[in-house]
C-alpha cells in the first residue's frame, strides 16, 4: 500500500472531522474555505511550525518524536485506537516497505478442543483477515452461510460485501459493513506490506462500491464487543450479543462467542436453534478449514 497516501488520507480526515469549536480555536469572522480545522490551526494546537505540520500530513512521519505523535493525536481528539493507528504508521514509515506474504491463520488444537468445550454457546474462530478457521456446532448452525455444507467456510468480510445474502442476514448490514472496513484499516497502518490483505482490499474495491467509500473515510477501530441482529433462516429474526475472546497462542486468531438476554425473544430463538442442531446434526466439527480465505465467487454481486 503506499503509505504516504494512508497518512495523508488519516490525517486530513481526523483535521476535517473537527470543528473550530471543539478545538478551542476562536473565530474572527471571514468565510471558511476548508471543513474542521486549518492546517495553521493544528500546528498551533499541537506546538509545531506549520511547515513541520503540512510535511506530517503530507505523508512523511520519518523521524517525528512520540512526544509530538501523541500532542497531534491530543490536538485532534483521536481515541485510544486512532491514536495507535497514528503510532503504526509512523512506526512503518521509519522502515523499510516491503510487500511480504504472512503465514495463514490457522487454529491450534487446544483452541480447538476449547471451541468444542463450549457447547451450549455458538462461538467462531476467524483470522485477522476475516477467514472463518474452526467453529462448534452451533456457530456454524448460526451463520449458515459462512460454513456451506459441501464446502470450505467463506471469508466472512468477502461475504459482507460480495454475497447478497448477507444484506438480507444482517438487519443492519451497513454497520457490519462498516465495522469491518474500520479493523481492515486498522490492519493496514500495522502492516501495510501484507500482501495477503492488500490483495483483499483490491478485490473488495473493484467488485464493490460501499467498499470503495468507506475505505476512503480512512475511520479505525476496534470491535470486540458489541451486539448483531441477524435474520436467521430456520429461528427467525433474533438479537445477540458478541464477546471476542483473544488467543495468546495465536495473535492473529479471535475467538468470537454469542449471547443472548435471558427471557428475550432472541433467547427463544438461541434455544430454538439448540434443539435444532441437536436433532439434524451429529456433534460437529469445529476443525479449522485447510483453506479458510477461499473465495466463493458464486455470490459475487
Amino acid at each position: 500500500m503506499d503509505l504516504r497516501r494512508e497518512v495523508q488520507q488519516f490525517l486530513t480526515g481526523m483535521r476535517a472531522r473537527l470543528t473550530p469549536e471543539e478545538a478551542g480555536v476562536t473565530i474572527f469572522g471571514g468565510e471558511r474555505r476548508v471543513p474542521g480545522l486549518r492546517r495553521e490551526e493544528v500546528a498551533q494546537l499541537a506546538g509545531v511550525s506549520t511547515t513541520y505540520y503540512t510535511r506530517m500530513e503530507r505523508g512523511n512521519l520519518r523521524g517525528v518524536s512520540e512526544s509530538v505523535l501523541q500532542s497531534l493525536a491530543r490536538t485532534l481528539h483521536m481515541n485510544e485506537v486512532e491514536t495507535q493507528h497514528l503510532f503504526d504508521l509512523a512506526r512503518a514509515s521509519e522502515g523499510a516497505r516491503t510487500s511480504r506474504a504472512k503465514p495463514q491463520s490457522s487454529l491450534p488444537q487446544r483452541a480447538t478442543q476449547l471451541l468444542d468445550a463450549m457447547g451450549d454457546v455458538p462461538a467462531v474462530a476467524l483470522g485477522r483477515l476475516g477467514d472463518l478457521v474452526g467453529a462448534n456446532s452451533l456457530g456454524r448452525a448460526l451463520f449458515p452461510h459462512l460454513f456451506p455444507e459441501n464446502g470450505e467456510p467463506l471469508n466472512h468480510t468477502r461475504y459482507l460485501f460480495l454475497d447478497d445474502r448477507s444484506r438480507e442476514f444482517y438487519v443492519n448490514w451497513e454497520r457490519s459493513a462498516r465495522q469491518s472496513v474500520s479493523g481492515l484499516r486498522l490492519l493496514a497502518g500495522r502492516d501495510p506490506g501484507d500482501r495477503a490483505l492488500m490483495a483483499l482490499v483490491g478485490e473488495l474495491a473493484t467488485h464493490s462500491p460501499e467498499f470503495r467509500t468507506w475505505w476512503a473515510g480512512h475511520t479505525v477501530a476496534v470491535h470486540t464487543s458489541g451486539t448483531k441482529s441477524i435474520r436467521h433462516p430456520v429461528v427467525g429474526e433474533l438479537t445477540v450479543a458478541f464477546e471476542t475472546l483473544a488467543l495468546g497462542s495465536t495473535p492473529d486468531v479471535r475467538i468470537a462467542t454469542y449471547l443472548a438476554d435471558p427471557g428475550t425473544p432472541s433467547a427463544d430463538a438461541l434455544d430454538l436453534l439448540r434443539s435444532w442442531v441437536a436433532t439434524t446434526h451429529t456433534p460437529a466439527e469445529s476443525e479449522p478449514s485447510t483453506h479458510p480465505g477461499q473465495r466463493q465467487d458464486d455470490h459475487r454481486t
